[in-house]
């Protein structure tokens, strides 16, 4: 396996790798590394769509996940063969760039190297099909550009929300899509920047178990994981004046090994008063700029707890520091390090702070802050499963929004855009008369995946509706996709499946990079130096799943 090709009969092969090593050249290495993609995109592809399927994955612990978003699913099955991994980073870029689409990225990344497997039988070079492919690639973004409606978001709320519902349905969260929809659009529309951009971090999901899904609220302002310290202070806080705090109330120990000797009791009582008075002090501080709740990222000591108590003062201690940021962003208070420089101007305002039970536990509310450029969806549901799924759907929702909100253009969903390209391509491909014509051919062919999928995973026919839906184009309605519910070809924008154009560009651009990438590789040498046994990957594409 490692001696070198050509040499002479009966000349001592010549070894140049150490023994135990695999090696898988040529047609052999491309069709192993096709295989592996391929079985990641079947494994993704019956979750596609409104009637797709969930999977449930169980780890070694017995921990289960039951979802049907692809980066989610490929995440958690820890796939561990070379060419496979290259789709689960398909599938993250799409999640860390857009939220939403891994899995339509997924599938056409699996489809266009199965095509290429197709060309390469055919004995079309794998460099000239990934010239091909990328030629298409550039062309395709270009269509999509061309073939997106902009919409004037700021105004047309009514797209925004049907972004959401489209981005939700075929998940758990579709019963309560409706009302899910509109806090994800709330949530967004508040967070968002001047100029435009959406930094998601700004809208906190936080979950509880118990209730139903449409018991989901938004807050406008922060949920704290947090109860209020002391049970004298006031639970409930009307027009909180709030001073966030990153100094602990507390006596500072000394920085050197200093030692104190105390040889009397009178000492030992002064000592203890001066302490009692350097909190009381600091508490004094807190009083005079006019707070009347403290969020405190450090510890509070009891002495200055009761203080604060007695000035009607509330507080909770040892908030995390995303949360001290959320509340800033929030309230409009500043994180303050030196109590000495607390003054009333670095005081946020709530229009109502509360602690409240949720599920057995009590956490702090800040409401109806004024502006809040940071807020928190508070998630039920009946079940943890559940929750854990509507908060995936809830974060493709609101990547969606986003995405439309950054770039101001949106297109069709239900294959629509993916049958526009395709058609366009195959008239672009007659420009050529080589063999990159075949790999521009492929490229679209493997578009067509996506309404293909979608109709098999609703149990229709794909040739029929994939017949249907080419004709719909060729009369120029651009926007014809599979309805998977009337099992037929409609206007998909006119039905309200409206996705952000974000969401095909990205999931275009990284599937195709991923397949050119893969196409070239040639050579596979696995090493056994890494666990000192075996080889650690077999040279079958699917056994390596």
């Amino acid at each position: 396996m490692n001696g070198m090709p050509g040499l002479p009969s009966g000349t001592q092969p010549i070894f140049i790798l150490p023994e135990g090593t695999l090696r898988n050249t040529g047609k052999g290495a491309q069709k192993s590394n096709i295989a592996a993609a391929r079985a990641v995109g079947d494994t993704v592809r019956t979750t596609l769509g409104p009637k797709g399927m969930d999977k449930m994955l169980v780890d070694s612990m017995g921990d289960i996940v039951i979802t049907n978003d692809g980066v989610t699913i490929l995440e958690e099955m820890e796939i561990e063969h070379p060419a496979a991994k290259m789709l689960v980073e398909v599938a993250k870029t799409q999640e860390e760039e857009v939220g939403d689409g891994t899995t339509t990225a997924v599938v056409i990344a699996a489809e266009l190297l199965k095509r290429a497997e197709d060309l390469i039988d055919q004995e079309v070079h794998p460099t000239v099909i990934a010239k091909g492919y990328k030629m298409a690639r550039e062309e395709s973004l270009k269509i999509l550009n061309e073939g997106a409606e902009k919409v004037d978001l700021s105004k047309d709320k009514n797209v925004l929300k049907q972004i959401a519902i489209t981005a939700m349905t075929g998940k758990s969260a579709e019963r309560a899509s409706e009302h899910l929809a509109q806090l994800a659009m709330d949530a967004v529309l508040l967070v968002r920047e001047n100029d435009g951009s959406v930094d998601d971090e700004n809208i906190k999901l936080e979950k509880k178990t118990g209730g139903g899904v449409e018991d989901t609220e938004l807050i406008m302002g922060v949920v704290v994981d947090k109860e209020i310290i002391h049970s004298g202070m006031p639970k409930v806080v009307k027009d909180a004046k709030i001073a966030l705090l990153d100094v602990a109330l507390e006596v500072k120990e000394t920085e050197t090994d200093a030692k104190i000797e105390i040889t009397s009791p009178d000492q030992l009582e002064a000592f203890l008063e001066q302490e009692d008075k350097m909190l009381k002090k600091m508490v004094e501080k807190v009083v005079a700029s006019g707070a009347n709740l403290i969020f405190c990222q450090k510890g509070i000591e009891d002495p200055a707890q009761h203080y604060l108590q007695k000035a009607g003062v509330a507080a909770t201690r040892r908030v995390k520091k995303s949360d001290m940021d959320a509340l800033a962003r929030a309230t409009g208070a500043r994180v303050v390090t030196n109590l000495d420089a607390l003054s009333k101007d670095d005081l946020g305002y709530a229009k109502l702070v509360e602690e409240k039970k949720v599920a057995g536990e009590r956490m702090v509310f800040v409401r109806e802050c004024k502006s809040p450029k940071a807020v928190s969806i508070l998630i039920r549901g009946g079940t943890e499963h559940v929750i854990d799924e509507i908060e995936r759907a809830m974060t493709d929702a609101i990547g969606g929004i986003a995405a439309a909100l950054e770039t101001g253009r949106v297109t069709a969903g239900g294959g629509a855009p993916e049958a526009e390209v395709a058609r366009k391509l195959r008239v672009f491909s007659q420009k050529y008369s080589g063999r990159e014509q075949l790999a521009i051919q492929a490229f679209a062919d493997a578009l067509e995946s996506i309404p293909r999928t979608l109709a098999e995973n609703a149990g229709l026919d794909p040739i029929d509706i994939l017949v249907e839906l080419r004709a719909a184009h060729e009369k120029g309605g651009k926007h014809s996709g599979v309805d998977v519910y009337a099992g037929n070809v409609v206007d998909m924008w006119k039905a309200g499946v409206i996705e952000p154009l974000k969401i095909k560009t990205q999931a275009i651009k990284s599937a195709s990079e991923a397949a050119e990438m893969l196409l070239r590789i040639d050579d596979i040498v696995t090493a056994s130096k890494l666990s000192g046994g075996g080889p650690q990957m077999p040279p079958g594409g699917m056994d390596g799943m």
